[in-house]
């Protein structure tokens, strides 16, 4: 069962921002009714998200339309750089090392600086040191200022002198077991829903729109949770049988193959909705240059650690 915002959060990364960027409510209504969602719950989740800053809206007469706020987009443009743009460097050795002692009476800081740091791809080597095979000071020092917490915090790279094998350490960081077993349990599903999807286009079957639509909703919607429990580790730290490239690559290939349809049948619902210029006098709205490849672009970093309201909540919602 789909949770209404998270759902929606899929629908805008997906088709919204790169397909015109708004998106009339009976659209969302009808779009989302697909996944068995209620008219009253995508309205509720409508407007808390208005509510809360990610989603505004623009009414013509008895018509409304939403579009990404600046948090929206950042929430947004953050999880599609975590989910497709994967960190290729080796490792040099070192380690990004991050200690701190906060007062308690700043605990709702601390708790947030956890949060932030599980995000950034940290692990707890103890209970206030956290550790990262890159160097992302400088991201840490942006989190610092935001939750003005900086004088509690040092920040090293170090590189470890004991004898202890590098995957060890790792292994008392991160949980490589569960992520593995997350990536084999989506290989095993997913895997032979492409074989399927291949083979009935292979016998000449028609596959519909809609069909296509709904099989790269639940493809993206269940393949984004997987990043943010991967802290994307240098291949030097991982196991050989390591999954995620596995996993990567039939996404690609499953997501690429129901592109085309998927948005041939939204761009048939939001066409029925779409405001015309001859009823407003507002000129047609620049369409954002369409998503056909196999992901969704994600050429825009300048803008995404601009979350300081959303990032913790950013989390839950794609991982829900």
């Amino acid at each position: 069962m789909f949770h209404p915002r998270a759902a929606m959060l899929t629908l805008y990364g997906d088709y919204v921002l790169h397909r015109g960027g708004e998106i009339g409510i009976g659209s969302l209504v009808r779009l989302l009714n697909n996944f068995g969602l209620s008219e009253q719950a995508i309205r509720s989740a409508v407007s808390r998200m208005c509510r809360s800053g990610l989603l505004k809206a623009r009414r013509t007469g008895s018509k409304s339309y939403y579009s990404l706020t600046g948090d929206g987009y950042n929430l947004l443009t953050e999880g599609a750089l975590r989910i497709f743009q994967r960190k290729n460097s080796t490792w040099n050795g070192n380690w990004n090392i991050v200690t701190y002692s906060i007062p308690e009476r700043l605990r709702p800081a601390r708790d947030r600086l956890r949060l932030e740091l599980v995000w950034l791809g940290y692990g707890p080597l103890g209970e206030a040191t956290w550790i990262s095979p890159y160097d992302l000071t400088k991201d840490v020092k942006n989190l610092l200022r935001r939750l003005k917490i900086e004088e509690y915090i040092h920040i090293f790279n170090a590189i470890h002198q004991g004898g202890t094998n590098p995957k060890k350490i790792v292994s008392r960081c991160w949980n490589l077991n569960k992520i593995h077993r997350q990536y084999a349990d989506f290989i095993a599903e997913y895997r032979p829903k492409l074989a399927e999807h291949m083979q009935r286009l292979q016998d000449g079957e028609t596959i519909t729109p809609s069909e296509c639509f709904v099989a790269r909703f639940n493809l993206i919607h269940e393949y984004r949770k997987l990043p943010f429990f991967d802290p994307d580790l240098p291949a030097e730290l991982l196991p050989a049988d390591w999954l995620r490239p596995q996993a990567a690559a039939l996404f690609e290939e499953y997501h690429g193959s129901l592109t085309e349809k998927a948005n041939e049948y939204f761009d048939s619902v939001t066409g029925d909705y779409r405001e015309t210029p001859a009823n407003t006098g507002r000129k047609p709205r620049r369409r954002n240059k369409v998503n056909t490849g196999k992901h969704s672009p994600v050429s825009f970093r300048r803008q995404v650690l601009n979350m300081s309201t959303v990032l913790p909540s950013s989390q839950r919602i794609f991982m829900s």
